[in-house]
């Protein structure tokens, strides 16, 4: 059923009591893109202590051409009608600072059969890396076919994005496959870019795996007094006011709960559905960091939040962008993803509903309530009456952390008791077209599934995906089952 739009309640009224500024610049363009400028200097008077002042909007996008390359490097360039692989890239060169990087291409429905490649050079060592391989099958990590998020904006193909840590240089290859009996084509989509994204700094106060916050946040209740916020626009006010009352507005994270006092805190703010509330099994609310935690640029998104009918099952994802970044660095992988997401891939918003670092720190995701059943962008064909969780990395061939695949537990006790969901059952959900299901049938699938349960990928790695029978039974004990 097609999920509706929806603003956060209140957000006008407490905009018009407390005064919000308003004056920013909006998003820049994909090519070359920098950061809006920075908030207007007006601030405002909110009652409490331990606001997190949210800081300008950071970070750009380099957007660069790729261009014809040799198919191999001991021999001229050939066109790719001589029936040779086309091969694409991008020379060595200097470029602004980076810390992720991903090819995009004009056609969101055209697929890139074949292999990309970056070297980047350290800022902080000058080396040049080895060659590294980019993740090119990452079109299932997507909104639904022929839904308004495809349909109505630039939406771009892309591959996986790759942080690499801060970089300053870059060289790119992109070559197609050779032809086969399955493949004759030995093209490669058109428009192919490199697109290099720059996080930007982090917010004051931002928190992390291994360096947390204070609770943040403006409570009424504080006997401090007001408190000073400055910078708050409309788009960051609506999105922290999501997730109130279960954090205070302008909260840095939402604070952990056991099972009794999650339990009471859903019924008594109404997040518990009917079932749920009358039979609680939920588990108790892990500590999670909002967007203004993270650093979230709320002028980027699209403004309004979109949400489905009900949370029927958890998706579990990897991110396919590597293993190398500290816990202290996960703000910025998130930063940099939301900014591939929604500037170089064309989205609406950050595809994810929740991302967990390897230090088993869970993030708020895609704007609208953590406890509420926001429409992501994640499994293809099965975003609705869904949430999607990628665990930050690669898991094919590395084992995830425990403290993730224990977050991971945590997450779906408490956000699938919300909807009286048993993390042991199965559970039917109608496809909206993919590579798998045909379009418009209804499919049987376990209520913590993989990626890969509903779309032909390697997704969520195998290693991860062979932990997700433990991580139902550990997430219905949290339940109480």
């Amino acid at each position: 059923m097609r999920g509706f739009l929806s603003s956060a309640v209140g957000v006008a009224a407490a905009a018009a009591t407390l005064a919000l500024p308003l004056a920013l610049s909006g998003p820049a363009a994909a090519a070359s893109s920098s950061g809006a400028a920075a908030a207007s200097s007006g601030s405002a008077a909110l009652s409490g202590s331990g606001a997190v002042p949210p800081a300008a909007p950071a970070g750009s996008t380099q957007s660069l051409p790729l261009a014809p390359l040799a198919a191999s490097s001991d021999r001229a360039a050939v066109p790719p009608a001589a029936g040779l692989p086309e091969a694409r890239g991008l020379a060595a060169r200097e470029v602004e600072r980076f810390s992720l990087v991903g090819v995009v291409w004009d056609d969101a429905d055209a697929e890139l059969h074949g292999r990309v490649q970056v070297r980047t050079r350290s800022v902080g060592t000058a080396l040049w890396s080895d060659w590294q391989d980019v993740e090119t099958h990452n079109g299932e990590h997507a909104p639904d076919p022929d839904t308004a998020e495809r349909g109505t904006g630039p939406a771009r193909g892309a591959t996986a994005p790759l942080w690499v840590g801060e970089s300053d240089a870059v060289e790119v290859r992109v070559e197609a496959e050779r032809p086969t009996a399955r493949a004759l084509s030995a093209r490669l989509p058109s428009g192919l870019r490199i697109e290099l994204v720059d996080p930007g700094a982090p917010p004051a106060g931002a928190a992390d795996g291994k360096n947390g916050a204070g609770s943040g946040g403006l409570p009424g209740d504080d006997d401090k007094g007001p408190v000073l916020v400055p910078g708050m626009t409309m788009e960051t006010a609506e999105a922290s006011s999501a997730n109130v009352p279960l954090a205070p507005l302008g909260a840095a994270e939402i604070g952990a709960l056991d099972k009794a006092d999650s339990t009471a805190d859903a019924v008594l703010t109404g997040e518990a559905r009917p079932g749920a509330a009358a039979a609680p099994y939920i588990g108790p609310r892990p500590r999670i960091i909002t967007r203004l935690g993270w650093g979230a640029d709320e002028k980027l998104r699209e403004k309004a939040f979109v949400y489905t009918n009900t949370v029927k099952a958890a998706f579990v994802h990897h991110t396919a962008s590597g293993n190398n970044y500290a816990c202290k660095d996960a703000p910025a992988v998130i930063r940099s993803m939301y900014r591939y997401h929604v500037v170089s891939s064309g989205w609406r918003d950050i595809g994810y509903n929740f991302l967990v670092d390897k230090c088993g720190t869970v993030y708020e995701g895609r704007a609208g309530g953590v406890a509420r059943a926001v429409l992501g962008a994640h499994t293809m064909g099965f975003n609705t009456d869904s949430m999607g969780i990628a665990v930050i990395g690669t898991f094919t061939g590395t084992n995830p952390p425990a403290p993730a695949v224990k977050s991971v537990a945590a997450l779906t006790a408490w956000k699938l008791g919300l909807f009286n969901r048993d993390p042991r059952s199965t559970t039917t959900l109608k496809s909206g077209g993919g590579n798998r299901y045909p379009k418009g049938s209804s499919v049987k699938l376990k209520v913590i599934s993989g990626h890969r349960d509903g779309f032909a990928t390697e997704c969520p790695g195998k290693l991860l995906y062979g932990q997700l029978p433990t991580t139902r039974t550990a997430s219905a004990k949290l339940q109480g089952r």
